[in-house]
């Protein structure tokens, strides 16, 4: 799949990416019920509104999976919501401690090992935490608390479990809509200001291709057309105006993305490769993301958004995109297709490797360059031999050491350019290489 190190081993991405959240400035004084300078509704007021007024339902699961103690901390603290809570009350104080130490309660439960062991219940639990924190972080002022509350609703979001009602979703609607309220006054007082200066990254060279290796294109074929000709005989191809139609098309930019999810937190890939042995990962919000590693501010460094589901975390970005039509030839239904996305700067790199499903890769910004091997090939990838590269192979597909690995020169292979608006199909068990020439954005649907 696009680039897809190894979705069930190189990549468990939960396990990775679990690092302690920040505290910073919980000690603050309570926040004003408006906004210093009048412009927008009550935040405060508005988040208690989204609230059952029975009050909420924790409804954890069997109570011999979740310690005792972060259940009395999560009811304790659902429990202060029940009355009226005006800023300033001195219950906030009290709804902030008890869900921060569940949170912490969760964090350790949810590090103690592989997250494929990690009971639902205990996400469920931190997504409780998450939500109340939330909560009581905005009782700080409406600069500060909102920020980290959104924070908080992406922890929950990224490695809580589902709560009923789309909870944690619907709080960060109404943090997105007060928070960009304020990105809206701060632009009006910054206008007139110089630009920041950008930092030019030199882009990489475009590889030469052979005509004869090209992977075939094809313009809308119909269902039948592709299935006889392209899925029962797993041979890649490269469709085109089958999404043109869709909004992202049209709509995405840097700019767009900055606005839409500049506040949001995700898991950014640092490092050229995951195979590298300095490849890690950080949590860190999609605008700082965009300023570090997009426009260059670190231009020795490279940072990738990869392999997330960001779709499921911001529904915005959700309503621009489909699902290829062809995917109706699959033996699920829709909610089974795995959708990622992939964002990053010129020179990111998806090393050689295979995935255990069908991959429609859709390019929407930016160009890839694409390298194809059949399984049949697989002898002459030297794959790795531990069992979490297994599926990835150990040659640089563009810089191979043929001393090490000789018998690579003679792999036959497919290859070609994905611009904005094609789709590539990627038959599962298809060796794959993929390089970014310049700000990318695509999507994968991975589907059996």
């Amino acid at each position: 799949m696009e680039e897809t190190p190894p979705v069930s081993e190189a990549r468990e991405t939960p396990t990775t990416l679990r690092r302690s959240p920040e505290k910073e400035g919980e000690e603050g004084a309570p926040c004003s019920p408006e906004r210093s300078d009048g412009g927008s509704p009550a935040l405060w007021p508005s988040l208690l509104a989204l609230l059952p007024k029975e009050g909420l339902t924790l409804d954890l699961g069997p109570s011999e999976e979740v310690d005792p103690a972060v259940t009395w901390l999560l009811e304790e603290g659902a429990g202060l919501l029940l009355g009226p809570l005006p800023p300033g009350d001195p219950s906030l104080g009290r709804l902030l401690f008890l869900s921060s130490a569940a949170c912490d309660f969760c964090w350790e439960r949810l590090n103690m090992g592989p997250w494929r062991e990690v009971r639902g219940t205990w996400r469920k639990a931190f997504a409780w935490g998450c939500l109340l924190r939330a909560l009581g972080l905005c009782c700080q002022d409406t600069q500060g608390g909102p920020l980290q509350a959104l924070r908080q609703c992406d922890l929950g979001l990224l490695l809580g479990a589902p709560l009923p009602g789309d909870a944690l979703q619907r709080v960060v609607g109404l943090l997105q809509r007060h928070l960009h309220g304020l990105e809206v006054d701060k632009e009006k007082e910054e206008e007139g200001a110089p630009p920041p200066k950008k930092i030019q990254r030199e882009f990489p060279v475009r590889p030469a291709m052979k005509s004869e290796a090209s992977i075939p294109y094809l313009l809308c074929p119909s269902l039948e057309h592709f299935r006889d000709h392209y899925l029962v005989p797993q041979k890649p191809l490269v469709l085109e105006g089958i999404v043109s139609h869709w909004p992202c098309m049209k709509k995405w930019s840097v700019a767009y993305l900055r606005q839409v999810a500049g506040s949001r937190t995700v898991p950014v890939e640092l490092g050229s490769r995951y195979t590298d042995q300095e490849w890690s990962q950080a949590l860190m919000t999609v605008g700082e993301f965009i300023d570090r590693y997009v426009e260059n501010e670190f231009p020795d460094h490279t940072g990738y958004l990869a392999q997330h589901q960001l779709f499921e975390q911001i529904p915005e970005l959700k309503a621009d995109i489909g699902v290829p039509d062809y995917c109706c030839l699959g033996k699920g239904d829709e909610d089974d297709i795995t959708v990622n996305a992939w964002f990053g700067p010129a020179g990111t790199v998806s090393p050689l490797h295979h995935d255990p499903q069908h991959n429609f890769l859709v390019q929407v910004m930016g160009q890839k360059y694409i390298r194809l091997y059949s399984p049949q090939q697989s002898e002459r990838l030297y794959p790795h031999e531990g069992h979490l590269l297994h599926n990835t192979s150990q040659v640089d597909v563009e810089d191979p050491d043929l001393e090490t690995f000789p018998q690579f020169q003679a792999a036959a292979f497919q290859e070609g350019l994905l611009g904005p608006g094609q789709v590539l199909f990627i038959p599962a068990g298809h060796w794959h290489y993929v390089r970014a020439l310049d700000t990318s954005f695509s999507v994968s649907f991975w589907w059996s």
